[in-house]
């Protein structure tokens, strides 16, 4: 089912850098994703002696039609980070919280899934914000729905059909996402 009246929004924010992925299966999209993982650990390492701040989170956002493949790319990216549980599709819940160890402690990241959203309000109305400002890893898939109450991204992937592969366009709107893409 395609959906392309909103997926054209895109954030009020200039590109800090954009990539071009052909992935031709997948098991290339599970290999990004697991690269993309190893990017977010580097992030976490490299932006606290480089900028004297700690890792503030990333707001990652994924669009593409269903079966484009957003929750593979997800779920990969868990299975990167160490996560060994089931990863479900938050459907339904609207958002699935994992929790993954890391040398200095824990790092959280939710998984949310706004395409039964009709109006943005419903997202404000959820009380989701508190986990957009809570230095976790929110990866969303159909940020569209909420309208602009999302704000900016650090990073927005664009999943495209091509076959039976994938083309991914990865676009960064700040640093921390420029440096997370940069590294995949």
């Amino acid at each position: 089912m395609s959906d392309h009246s909103d997926l054209s929004i895109q954030p009020p924010a200039a590109v800090l850098l954009e990539r071009h992925f052909t992935l031709a299966d997948e098991a290339a999209t599970s290999a990004f994703g697991v690269r993309f993982a190893k990017a977010i650990e580097s992030l976490r390492h490299v932006q606290q002696p480089v900028s004297g701040h700690a890792f503030h989170g990333l707001q990652v956002q994924l669009t593409g039609d269903l079966g484009a493949g957003k929750t593979t790319l997800v779920r990969a990216t868990l299975r990167g980070l160490g996560h060994t549980g089931r990863v479900r599709s938050p459907t339904y819940t609207l958002v699935e919280p994992y929790t993954v160890a890391v040398p200095d402690g824990e790092l959280a990241l939710y998984h949310f899934d706004l395409y039964r959203f009709t109006d943005p309000a419903e997202w404000a109305d959820a009380g989701f914000r508190e986990y957009f400002d809570s230095g976790a890893v929110c990866l969303v898939e159909w940020p569209q729905r909420a309208g602009g109450l999302l704000g900016v991204p650090d990073l927005v992937f664009s999943l495209d059909v091509d076959g039976d592969g994938r083309v991914l366009i990865a676009r960064a709107y700040s640093d921390s996402g420029k440096a997370c893409l940069e590294r995949c």
